[in-house]
């Protein structure tokens, strides 16, 4: 994420606050491939371990004896923090040092890796997700703010294009060799193994990293913008979760609800009148940026949930191991991979209402077809198709929408909009898998019983696909064509940015030198 000096999350990054030649090194040299390897090690760890985690529940809820509450809140404890904390992070960052917070971030990742690993329960398994949660915040905005700041201008396209491609073959992988780490061994070791992976990016990073931090960073920090935003997301969480299990009318949900609620309003109330807001509220008086966060919230919330319950339905009901289960979505991060760069080209030419309108409803289509899937488990004929027209919604949607909330802000604020709207996808994922299951009857032990599970299934990916649907419909009323007033042309060296745990998207110049 991103302060409004310029540091984003998840490579998305600008230069503002950083002077042109801070940055002195040069790719070719050794300490630059160090420099990029800690980068790209500390992130892909972070991106792993959100891919992995879903491909471990099942296994997971069967050690514990957990209900589908229990593993709802594995994932939901992760995203909160992370969705609480990541703009808190980035003002760290630019104040107190980049590498600084990075190496923080990572020991402390590791550390709650290491909880995770050797959980006795599923109680401290969610409490040290929580934890991780708070390590990925803090080591997620200072990766690619390490490599603007650090390496000459002329060569900081090249390197987060480097970035791009290592971290991406990381992210596809992970899913895959988090399957064979469970079935080999336990789920206990895609915890674990982050611990040595951390080691080596806490030496290389002490060891290679220059310190850079923005000297513009000045004034107070918005500490309680970002502790009401923690704990508004804590009271809903909670209160969806454990109210989704039939205790919508119990004291704790009550409670919960209306602690999360207050929060809320306690935090417009600040973030209106402190000096340097986490969140300066007046950038949502652009009906293109709000309608385009919308739009995320819809679509991205869909996807969290589904990826939420999809590899329980491929484990539990088609009988998929955990192996099989993550290489049976590795389509969708390829089509990712080679669409998504023109799909961020076609964009800029013809501007981002189709795309943004027509992608939501390919991506409905395809969570409308993973409802196919039953106890057959045909790949060719259930999971593949679905899996293909879901990867191509994607590859549609996802450059035009992310580029739109970064362009439908300020020129100096597009790393704050690319900022909020990787918070609001978060959020949406959170809100979504505390909801969906409940919404689609999928309650209490209902995953360790294929039949019951199947049936919940179905009914989340129909109402997964409406949802998505609806998004593309907000997008087709709302979303115009054309650049802002006054905006400069997006440089050849920026590229598109994601709103998912994942890799920037490259440019469309360099989609087009492919």
């Amino acid at each position: 994420m991103v302060t409004s000096s310029g540091v984003t999350e998840a490579g998305l990054s600008t230069v503002a606050g950083i002077p042109e030649d801070s940055g002195g090194l040069h790719l070719s040299t050794a300490r630059g491939k160090w420099v990029l390897t800690a980068t790209v090690l500390g992130s892909s760890m972070a991106q792993l371990d959100a891919t992995v985690v879903g491909i471990a529940q099942p296994a997971i809820g069967k050690e514990f004896h957990a209900q589908i509450a229990g593993l709802q809140w594995v994932s939901a404890g992760y995203l909160l923090t992370v969705a609480g904390l990541i703009l808190l992070a980035g003002a760290l960052c630019d104040r107190y040092g980049r590498r600084k917070i990075f190496v923080i971030g990572v020991t402390w990742f590791a550390i709650a890796s290491l909880i995770c690993a050797t959980a006795p329960n599923i109680g401290l398994l969610i409490a040290a997700r929580g934890l991780q949660g708070v390590g990925g915040a803090l080591l997620t905005p200072g990766s690619l703010a390490i490599l603007e700041a650090s390496f000459v201008q002329g060569e900081r396209g090249r390197v987060i294009g480097a970035w791009s491609g290592l971290g991406g073959v990381a992210t596809a992988l992970g899913p895959f060799v988090g399957g064979f780490l469970i079935t080999a061994v336990s789920w206990r070791l895609i915890f674990l193994i982050n611990v040595p992976i951390a080691a080596a990016v806490i030496y290389i990073s002490m060891r290679h990293v220059p310190e850079t931090r923005d000297p513009n960073a000045t004034g107070d920090i918005d500490i309680a913008g970002s502790a009401l935003t923690v704990l508004a997301l804590v009271g809903i969480s909670y209160g969806l979760i454990q109210g989704s299990s039939g205790q919508w009318t119990s004291a704790p949900v009550i409670g919960a609800l209306l602690i999360g609620i207050v929060s809320l309003v306690a935090f417009i109330v600040v973030e209106l009148r402190v000096r340097a807001p986490i969140v300066p509220l007046d950038i949502f008086k652009s009906r293109q940026f709000s309608a385009t966060n919308g739009v995320t919230l819809l679509i991205y919330g869909m996807l969290g949930g589904m990826f939420f319950l999809l590899p329980i339905e491929l484990q539990q009901v088609s009988h998929y191991g955990p192996t099989a289960a993550g290489a049976s979505l590795l389509p969708i991060t390829f089509m990712l991979f080679a669409l998504s760069s023109r799909s961020g080209a076609l964009s800029a030419r013809i501007g981002p209402r189709l795309q943004m309108s027509a992608g939501p409803l390919v991506v409905a289509a395809g969570l409308a077809l993973f409802a196919r899937i039953n106890a057959g488990g045909n790949y060719l004929l259930e999971v593949l198709p679905a899996v293909l027209v879901f990867g191509f919604g994607l590859a549609i949607t996802v450059a035009p929408l992310t580029a739109t909330a970064m362009s439908s802000a300020p020129a100096e604020r597009s790393g704050l909009a690319s900022a909020v709207n990787n918070t609001v996808a978060r959020t949406g994922s959170l809100l979504a898998v505390a909801l969906l299951p409940a919404i689609a009857g999928i309650t209490g032990d209902s995953y360790l019983h294929p039949a019951v599970f199947e049936t919940g299934f179905q009914h989340a990916a129909f109402i997964a696909a409406v949802i998505c649907a609806a998004g593309g419909l907000l997008a087709a009323a709302t979303i115009r064509n054309g650049q802002r007033p006054g905006a400069q042309r997006r440089s050849v060296e920026e590229p598109f940015h994601c709103a998912v745990d994942g890799p920037p998207l490259r440019t469309g110049t360099e989609a087009g030198a492919d």
